[in-house]
């Protein structure tokens, strides 16, 4: 295989990976632009999304489709009781407290997940069953292909969404000036809780595509993408669902090539070096904007 083809591939399989954490990304900026909370329960609702989907297409034997959609629903589902639990009663609360809570629920959903299903990883056949597509000397895997299609539909229909619906208008009202929002008579706990229930169903897509590609499952397999993911809407501009995707792009792009022509060993503290040098360069993130704070 020539360098040309090589690096194609590399940057091919990088917009698998990016793609992903681009679409846990999306949870985090979405979280963050509205509540002003970093949600880092967040990466562990994709781990629930595998072990659910786990449950409903192994041990249930329901058919994949019915899978996916009673996947999806159960991480809305616990998006909603994280927030209403957990988060809710911390509205007015210091920054740092709410923060120790996200973490203190993330290693609550981690432990409960190991109590059920123990520590033996599980191996989980993929799902998607897409035969491979050549390009000429390339070969492009079919969860690659079912991967890039769903990223993109999902960031579409998010973008339209936010931009064109009425709850969209209510979460960019929200994110911009709460005060003035709740006084033009949007309700902004229902809008916080909406936003939490979207961001935890493209998590659970996010999950069902990484599954399908490790095959694996493991109490702490959300960990690394959730912060990875953390990583991508930081470098993106948290707060911007179009930096989340960009970032989430970059990411995998530089990890894959990282781990192909640097070392697999180092790939992982080049992704977090890349994330310092910007936050040098632009602390605000490559598509944020910088807000001064009015007193």
């Amino acid at each position: 295989m020539s360098l040309f083809n090589g690096i194609l591939e590399q940057l091919i399989n990088g917009l698998r990976t990016g793609s992903i954490y681009a679409l846990i990304a999306l949870g985090y900026t979405m979280v963050y632009g509205i509540a002003k909370m970093i949600n880092f329960a967040h990466g562990d609702i994709i781990m629930v999304g595998a072990y659910s989907l786990y449950v409903t297409t192994v041990q249930l034997k329901l058919h994949p489709v019915i899978g996916i959609l009673l996947t999806i629903a159960v991480c809305a589902i616990l998006g909603i009781t994280i927030e209403k639990v957990a988060y809710k009663p911390l509205r007015k609360a210091p920054p740092l407290s709410v923060l120790i809570t996200a973490i203190g629920m993330s290693y609550l959903l981690q432990n409960l997940a190991l109590l059920i299903f123990k520590a033996t990883p599980i191996p989980f056949g993929s799902i998607i069953k897409v035969p491979s597509v050549k390009i000429g000397s390339i070969n492009i895997s079919g969860i690659t292909i079912v991967t890039l299609i769903v990223t993109t539909i999902s960031m579409v229909a998010l973008t339209f969404f936010i931009n064109k619906t009425k709850i969209g208008r209510a979460m960019r009202a929200v994110s911009e000036d709460r005060g003035a929002a709740e006084l033009m008579g949007i309700n902004v706990n229902r809008t916080i809780t909406q936003t939490f229930a979207i961001g935890s169903a493209l998590a659970a897509v996010a999950g069902i595509l990484f599954i399908s590609q490790y095959e694996t499952l493991l109490p702490t397999l959300g960990a690394l993408p959730g912060i990875k993911a953390f990583v991508a809407a930081v470098l993106g501009g948290i707060g911007s669902i179009p930096g989340a995707m960009l970032g989430g792009i970059i990411l995998g792009i530089i990890e894959s090539l990282s781990k192909a022509y640097i070392s697999t060993q180092l790939a992982d503290a080049i992704v977090f070096g890349v994330l310092v040098i910007v936050l040098l360069v632009k602390p605000s993130g490559l598509l944020g904007k910088k807000k001064t704070e009015k007193v």
